[in-house]
C-alpha cells in the first residue's frame, strides 16, 4: 500500500510539473567562471577562428571615434577599409557553407542583390554593468516553462544557452540602452519598384529605466506615424511583460480619424502592422519579439556565416532614399557591408494546433551581441518564403549594438520592407532615456495624437 501511495504520488507530482511547463536549471559555478575567461562576457567565444579570418574578441568599441558629434549621425570608423571579395550568383557555390539558405535564395533570385565581404571587426561593446548584471545572475535565472525565472536585472539571461528556447530569449531580453527615443522612416517596396514613405517616432523605456518600475515588465513602448497622411497621427502604445504567457501583452491605439483610444489585442505573433503591406508581422519587429510559445525551438548550433555588420555606410547622413539607397528587389547592395561572424542557429517549428503564417522560422544569431542578423521564413507547405537580413552595428557612444536597418524581402513577389533609416531625419537617436510610468498609460495617448 504504501509502494502504491508513493507511486500515486510521483505521478502526481509528476503531472504537476508538466502542467506548469518545464523548469530547466540555471548555470553551475563552473559554466559562469568561464564568462570573462574563454568566454566573453556575454558569453561568445572570446578566441579567433582557426585561420584568422575571425579574430579574437578584445573588448570592442567602447567610445566615438575622435571629434565626433551626434549631429554628424554615426560616421564609419573604418572608412579605410576595402572590400575583400564580392558574392554573387555566379560564385555562391565557392562560399555556400558559410552562406544562408536566404542569402543563397536571394543570390539566385535577384541579379541586384550581391554581398561586398570586408575585414571582420568584434566592435560589440556594452557597459560594464551589463557583463557584472549578467555575469551575477547567470547561477539563479533558469527557464520556468516559456517564462524566465529570476532574471533580476540581467539582459543575458542565457549567456551559455542549453537549448534553442535560451538562446531565443536572449536576443529580445538584450541591453539596447535602458531606454531610446528615436525617429526614422521605412519603405514598403513593390516588385515593380514602387515605393512610399512611413515615418515614426519611438520611445523604447526598459523597466530598469521606468519610474515606478513594475512587476514581470520588460518594457513600455509608444510609437506614433510622422508620415503618410493617412497614417499621421496614429499612436501606439504597448506594456511588453517578461513572461508573455504567464500575463499577455498589453496594447492600445489611439486612432487619429475616430479620435478615441482603443484596447488591440492583436498587436502580437503574426497578425500585421500598419505601413507595412504585409510584408512584416508583428513579432518580425526588430527581428523577433514577444511570446514564444506556439513554437518548438531547437538550438541548431554555431556556425561561420558572413552576416551584415558595422553597417556604417547604409546610415551615411549625406545619402538620400530615393537617389542612393532604395533599388528594385533589394537596397543598394554597395552600401551594406558583410563580415564573417559565428552564429547561434536557432529553429523553431510550429507547434501542433498553434497558428502562424511562418510553418518554420531560422534565426541567425551574432554570438558577440545575441542580435538576429538573419531570419529564414517558411509557408506552410515548408517551402522557404521571406528572408529577412538586418544590418548590425555599434553605437558607440551608448555602447549598444543594434540595427542600422531591418529589410524583410518576400520571395514570392520580389516586394520588400526597408525600415529603421534615419538618413533623412535630423534629431539623432538618444540612448540612456528614462521614463514615468504614468506617460505609458492609454490616456496618454489622447494628448499625444496630432488628429
Amino acid at each position: 500500500m504504501k509502494t502504491m501511495q508513493k507511486l500515486i504520488g510521483m505521478a502526481v507530482a509528476a503531472a504537476c510539473l508538466a502542467s506548469a511547463g518545464p523548469v530547466f536549471a540555471a548555470l553551475s559555478d563552473a559554466e559562469v567562471a568561464r564568462l570573462g575567461a574563454d568566454l566573453t562576457p556575454v558569453g561568445a567565444e572570446k578566441a579567433g577562428n582557426k585561420d584568422g579570418s575571425i579574430p579574437a574578441w578584445t573588448g570592442g568599441m567602447c567610445s566615438a571615434p575622435a571629434g565626433w558629434s551626434a549631429d554628424k549621425g554615426y560616421v564609419d570608423p573604418f572608412p579605410g577599409d576595402k572590400v575583400k571579395f564580392t558574392i554573387t550568383k555566379a560564385n555562391a557555390a565557392q562560399y555556400k557553407d558559410k552562406l544562408t539558405p536566404g542569402t543563397l535564395a536571394m543570390l539566385d533570385k535577384y541579379p541586384e542583390f550581391k554581398m561586398n565581404v570586408y575585414e571582420t571587426r568584434r566592435t560589440a561593446c556594452y557597459p560594464q554593468e551589463v557583463y557584472d548584471n549578467a555575469k551575477s545572475q547567470a547561477t539563479k535565472v533558469a527557464l520556468d516553462g516559456f517564462g524566465i525565472a529570476n532574471r533580476g536585472n540581467s539582459t543575458v539571461p542565457f549567456p551559455i544557452p542549453k537549448n534553442g528556447l535560451e538562446a531565443i530569449w536572449n536576443h529580445p531580453m538584450r541591453y539596447l540602452g535602458g531606454g531610446v527615443e528615436r525617429e526614422y522612416n521605412s519603405f514598403p517596396v513593390r516588385g515593380n519598384g514602387d515605393f512610399y514613405k512611413i515615418g515614426a517616432h519611438e520611445y523604447r523605456i526598459f523597466n530598469q529605466n521606468m519610474d515606478p518600475p513594475q512587476d514581470n515588465l520588460l518594457l513600455g513602448f509608444l510609437s506614433y506615424f510622422t508620415a503618410p497622411a493617412t497614417l499621421e497621427g496614429t499612436v501606439f502604445l504597448v506594456h511588453e511583460p517578461v513572461d508573455q504567457v504567464k500575463q499577455q501583452r498589453a496594447a492600445w491605439i489611439y486612432n487619429a480619424g475616430q479620435r478615441r483610444v482603443r484596447r488591440a489585442p492583436d498587436l502580437n505573433y503574426d497578425n500585421v502592422n500598419d505601413g507595412t503591406e504585409g510584408m512584416r508581422t508583428t513579432d518580425d519587429f526588430d527581428a523577433y519579439n514577444g511570446a514564444p510559445d506556439r513554437y518548438d525551438w531547437k538550438l541548431v548550433g554555431k556556425q561561420e556565416v558572413f552576416i551584415p555588420y558595422n553597417s556604417y555606410k547604409l546610415g551615411n547622413k549625406a545619402l538620400k532614399y530615393d537617389k542612393d539607397i532604395i533599388r528594385k528587389n533589394t537596397a543598394n547592395s554597395d552600401l551594406l557591408r558583410y563580415e564573417l561572424h559565428r552564429v547561434w542557429v536557432v529553429e523553431g517549428n510550429l507547434k501542433a494546433g498553434s497558428k502562424h503564417i511562418y510553418a518554420k522560422r531560422v534565426f541567425f544569431i551574432d554570438e558577440d551581441t545575441w542580435t538576429i542578423a538573419y531570419q529564414d521564413a517558411y509557408d506552410a507547405r515548408k517551402q522557404l518564403w521571406r528572408v529577412g537580413i538586418h544590418p548590425i552595428m555599434q553605437f558607440y557612444d551608448a555602447k549598444v549594438p543594434w540595427y542600422r536597418a531591418n529589410i524583410w524581402h518576400d520571395l514570392s513577389n520580389g516586394n520588400y520592407l526597408l525600415s529603421l533609416l534615419d538618413n533623412e531625419v535630423k534629431q539623432p537617436w538618444k540612448f540612456g532615456n528614462k521614463g514615468k510610468w504614468s506617460d505609458f498609460q492609454p490616456d496618454a495617448l489622447r494628448r499625444i495624437g496630432t488628429k
